[in-house]
């Protein structure tokens, strides 16, 4: 389906009033008690990038317990029926457009243009006719125990015992306070907290020259350091998701607000860049499993 929407401002203009709603206290709308990562009721794919975000705050807003969507046409083919009245969430795709054109030589050429295209999808909540079993979410020590495990296995030198959380690109190292620096929040233990401190070290990891090789100087240029902190913000939330690990925004979370308002109200399109260099972080990191272990996580 494609209009002359402007799905990059309407999608921003979202996330924008969402953070800005959370008067400074903002947090990435995820509980991995409430579904984790969204996906396709259908094909069981995960949706990925700026759909990630578009989908938790849909389900944030209406309350939905579960992470399962599905077009009007995919719920139809399963025998569900999207209830009267129901509003569907945008969710975006590219796809390819082939563009000929005339080279020096007289010859043509036809290129492949990346277009954006968007479809509706509905929550399972909004349907009848169709049930999923909501799966049991793993005792916390087996949770933790997995997220240990994926952690170890990416192979990232982490060093501990530090005076803060952070990465350093020369070292190629990533630095932690101990444990016991960390503790017990309303909505988060302690262990789940340094987790999600690690894990968004271990997103900045993945952004070395070797790895997935992610530079934003040119994109961003003064901003490039707070674009980086979004993507790692980003990739740990997609991570605590996938692993079913809820913890508090990092400390300097609340001073990085006011930085990326200013790069999503000056470019629209910063989000979808963002949220996508989140999701090839998150794979690349999902590559350094073993198959079964990727299918476990």
């Amino acid at each position: 389906m494609s209009d002359r929407r402007d799905l990059h401002q309407e999608i921003t203009d979202k996330i924008v009033a969402a953070i800005e709603a959370g008067a400074g206290q903002w947090r990435m709308p995820w509980v991995g008690q409430q579904g984790g990562l969204p996906y396709n009721a259908t094909t069981s794919a995960r949706y990925r990038g700026v759909n990630v975000l578009s989908l938790w705050l849909a389900s944030t807003a209406a309350g939905y317990p579960m992470g399962a969507w599905g077009s009007y046409r995919q719920w139809a083919e399963k025998g569900a029926q999207v209830r009267k009245g129901e509003k569907g969430t945008v969710v975006v795709f590219y796809k390819p457009l082939a563009v000929t054109r005339e080279t020096e030589s007289g010859e043509t050429e036809t290129d492949q243009i990346p277009m954006l295209r968007y479809s509706h999808v509905f929550n399972v909540a909004q349907v009848d006719g169709f049930e999923i079993e909501r799966p049991a979410l793993p005792a916390l020590a087996q949770r933790i125990e997995a997220a240990e495990a994926f952690v170890s296995r990416t192979g990232a030198i982490i060093r501990y015992g530090m005076g803060r959380a952070s990465y350093s690109p020369s070292l190629d190292r990533v630095a932690m306070p101990d444990w016991e620096a960390f503790i017990d929040t309303a909505t988060a233990t302690a262990t789940e907290n340094a987790y999600g401190t690690l894990l968004h070290e271990l997103t900045h990891w993945t952004g070395h020259e070797k790895r997935c090789a992610r530079d934003f100087s040119k994109r961003f240029g003064s901003d490039a350091y707070a674009a980086e902190e979004l993507v790692a913000e980003l990739g740990a939330a997609f991570l605590c998701a996938r692993l079913g690990i809820t913890a508090e925004p990092r400390a300097d979370h609340a001073e990085y607000l006011a930085h990326w308002l200013k790069i999503l109200r000056g470019d629209k399109r910063a989000i979808f860049t963002a949220a996508s260099k989140a999701s090839a972080a998150v794979d690349y990191l999902a590559g350094l499993q073993t198959v079964e272990q990727r299918q476990a996580a």
